[in-house]
């Protein structure tokens, strides 16, 4: 007979023979029986200076790499402390397996210590969840977890264990497939499907790509590249698409929404056939709906169903993964000039560049994005949320998926720190920098241990205007300039907080760059130095993001200036 296991460590066995090999975990009362199976795994186990923290590193691991990301924590307070981060993943499908304790299963519903019905909070923000009440049950829902979160639309799937489950002793019987139940194809590329795209591709004079995420999680990005360059087809991405096609190819329009390209934005509202290719139509890629795309057949090819005439009426919708549909297309390229329609777009991407205004002696945020982009083009970028977010997507040209790894869905602040973790501890190879704002880089700051401990060597670039700056623009905007909290600054002349102190507590290198005649300097001493090392630029304080389509909106009440 073979040795009896807890169920605790069932559970981590079962990682194991499924490939894991690092988690995102932090320890508790109700969780402690996992740390101790963990304890004597092979499983690399890094432990965040907070749930969220670990929350967010999972996403970039995931982000970064395709692989589902695991991050553990113990009940109540601990499991609430990752719900932004599971939050962010779901809005963005973002594979992730969440394993924490609950209280024992005699104490549930009882308002016990460190009890909270985690279940019923996470309903919205998951694909499933699991209470597992039976130890038998549990290398099979890890297993199934593990299929449901990186199947279909990737999303997270939260497993809630309780004390008593995880203590229970029993023959280890590793489940490796899924339930059969379980098990789901998408619809099978159709002829009919394929032809009525040609068709309308055929009919078309001025047609345009817009490509989502869909398009990066299903490994389509080459081919998407060889679609666009047999059929001749301009692409415009959404921000979470950013990188499904090379930006620095001439077919490329950049990104389209509320602060992308106005030449996205136009081309994708005024040609007569929009090709949606894993994109969902959000109301930041659209601004208001119901003037989204009007002279446009809209084509909308997702994976899932749910997403097809949700916020955009398709002329024609079709469930389909997008790789093997564009493989198909791609066997009868049909090449076409639309000269009229490129001379068109020509002509906005002259008039209205994506551009910025230098202050004498001040530096600039997009020139220090520009400045990283020339001297580390294939850096994983891995901005937090707010102006630097948008700044970086405009300025950065990227040419490859999972470039750009970025809270698009949810926009929550804090994510770039420990998101960069992640994805550095993914990709070691890869150099990956963390674009943040002063105000989001203080919303995980405590990350800055598990760097410096784990000796995880991200790079990290603070734009410091002292404000809360996307919100400071709207007030300046809309508000008459009335500041409503989104100054940072305190009495005195120095910023508040000293960023490269705090660094250099922790043990990180760190600069400052107050003269742009410093910036080159400083970003070339960032990138040479081995390990993590902290930058923060001292940029000028109030600039606006442009261009920006205020919220619902049509695309032709696009501000420039």
């Amino acid at each position: 007979m073979n040795k009896l296991l807890k169920g605790a460590e069932i559970t981590i066995r079962t990682l194991e023979r499924l490939g894991i090999e690092l988690v995102f975990a932090y320890p508790g009362g109700s969780a402690i029986e996992f740390h101790q199976a963990l304890a004597d795994s092979p499983i690399r186990v890094i432990l965040p200076r907070h749930e969220q923290g670990g929350a967010f590193a999972a996403c970039g691991y995931a982000r970064a790499t395709g692989r589902t990301g695991v991050c553990m924590a113990t009940s109540g307070p601990g499991a609430t402390n990752l719900l932004t981060g599971i939050a962010d993943a779901y809005m963005d499908s973002v594979p992730l397996v969440i394993i924490t304790g609950q209280v024992e299963s005699k104490l549930i519903g009882r308002n016990a210590f460190q009890e909270t019905d985690i279940i019923g909070m996470t309903r919205p923000i998951v694909k499933h969840s699991y209470l597992v009440m039976k130890p038998e049950e549990l290398s099979q829902t890890v297993t199934d977890a593990f299929y449901l979160a990186n199947s279909g639309r990737p999303g997270p799937v939260w497993i809630d264990i309780p004390k008593d489950v995880q203590q229970r002793r029993l023959e280890f019987r590793f489940c490796p497939e899924p339930s059969p139940e379980l098990i789901r194809k998408p619809p099978a590329v159709t002829e009919q499907d394929c032809e009525a795209v040609l068709a309308a591709i055929a009919r078309s004079r001025r047609p345009c790509i817009y490509a989502g995420g869909g398009v990066i999680a299903a490994g389509a990005a080459e081919e998407l590249t060889r679609f666009a360059e047999g059929f001749n087809i301009p692409v415009a991405t959404s921000l979470m698409g950013i990188g499904a096609f090379p930006e620095d190819h001439p077919l490329s329009l950049k990104w389209l929404g509320m602060h992308g390209s106005y030449y996205a934005n136009y081309a994708a509202n005024e040609c007569d056939l929009l090709l949606a290719f894993g994109a969902r139509f959000a109301d930041r890629s659209t601004g208001n709906p119901d003037e989204f795309a009007r002279p446009a057949r809209i084509i909308h090819i997702d994976i899932d169903p749910s997403e097809i005439n949700k916020n955009v009426r398709a002329d024609l919708g079709i469930t389909a993964d997008i790789r093997e549909f564009l493989e198909r297309l791609n066997r009868t390229p049909r090449f076409r000039e639309y000269a009229e329609w490129h001379n068109r777009i020509a002509g906005w991407k002259r008039a209205h560049p994506l551009a910025y205004r230098d202050e004498p002696g001040k530096v600039q945020p997009q020139r220090v994005i520009e400045t990283i982009c020339r001297m580390a083009g294939d850096a994983v970028i891995v901005p937090g949320v707010g102006q630097h977010q948008m700044w970086s997507a405009q300025f950065y040209t990227f040419t490859q998926p999972r470039q750009l790894l970025t809270s698009g869905g949810l926009g929550s602040m804090g994510f770039g720190l420990p998101a960069a973790m992640g994805a550095k501890l993914a990709r070691p190879e890869a150099t990956v920098i963390n674009i943040d704002g002063d105000g989001s880089f203080q919303m995980n700051i405590q990350e800055l241990g598990t760097i410096a401990t784990e000796e995880i060597a991200v790079k990290m670039v603070i734009l410091n205007n002292q404000h809360l700056g996307m919100v400071a623009q709207l007030e300046d905007r809309f508000y008459h300039s009335r500041r409503g909290n989104t100054d940072l600054r305190v009495r005195g002349e120095r910023p508040f907080p000293d960023f490269a102190g705090i660094a250099r507590c922790y043990g990180i290198p760190s600069r400052e760059v107050y003269d742009p005649a410093e910036l080159e300097d400083a970003i070339r001493e960032m990138l040479e130095t081995p390990g993590p090392f902290l930058l923060d630029c001292h940029t000028v304080y109030l600039d606006h993001v442009l261009p920006m389509i205020p919220g619902g909106k049509s695309y032709r009440e696009i501000i420039t200036e």
